[in-house]
């Protein structure tokens, strides 16, 4: 069995009981941007891969503590010792501890500033869908009014000129996409016009 076999078997699978902005298409998605920017550094690629694909695993665990949790379940995947070393695990799970973008300190490796960076994810449109979705299943029990200040609250504290959120890797295209988000978050009617298209 391959990496890819049993990652794509085993691991990619529990992304199905995720809410929807975290499912199959989001860790694809972040193992293909990571995979890309890989390319531009020295890095072993299954170690890309796997911090790609693990990393929000600890989702099984709740939200808040879901990177640390992830790199719980890195280090505790016995299956993993096939393929990598015990100092190479260990570089994976901190990657995967350190890609939240809330995270109060640096990723600790470029493989944390990989996947943290394509963890982003900043196309606009993309970014407001996941948080309306992210409120929708997480706090169901408040009103339509409710949810909308809670997104325009999480866009400013996250994504706007101050916001806590920080890009790592220049051959990234977050930037730019950042800049046109912005753009949203500071003209109410476009935000509210993407918050009712994704509002259900």
């Amino acid at each position: 069995m391959t990496l890819q076999d049993y990652i794509e078997s085993s691991i990619l699978p529990m992304y199905d009981s995720f809410d929807a902005g975290h499912g199959q298409d989001h860790v694809r998605s972040v193992i293909a941007e990571s995979l890309r920017m890989a390319q531009f550094y020295d890095v072993k690629s299954d170690m890309v891969y796997a911090a790609a694909a693990y990393h929000d695993t600890g989702l099984t665990a709740g939200r808040e503590t879901h990177h640390l949790e992830s790199g719980r379940i890195i280090r505790a995947d016995v299956n993993l010792k096939r393929w990598f070393t015990p100092g190479e695990i260990e570089t994976v799970a901190q990657a995967a501890e350190d890609h939240r973008a809330s995270s109060d300190h640096e990723p600790r490796s470029i493989y944390g500033r990989i996947v943290a960076e394509a963890d982003r994810q900043i196309v606009p449109d993309l970014v407001i869908k996941r948080s309306v979705q992210y409120g929708m299943a997480h706090f169901p029990g408040h009103d339509r009014e409710w949810h909308w200040n809670r997104v325009v609250e999480h866009m400013h504290e996250k994504y706007d000129n101050g916001g806590y959120l920080k890009l790592w890797i220049p051959q990234s295209e977050n930037a730019s996409s950042l800049a046109a988000l912005r753009e949203i978050i500071h003209d109410e009617a476009r935000l509210r016009a993407l918050f009712d298209k994704y509002y259900l």
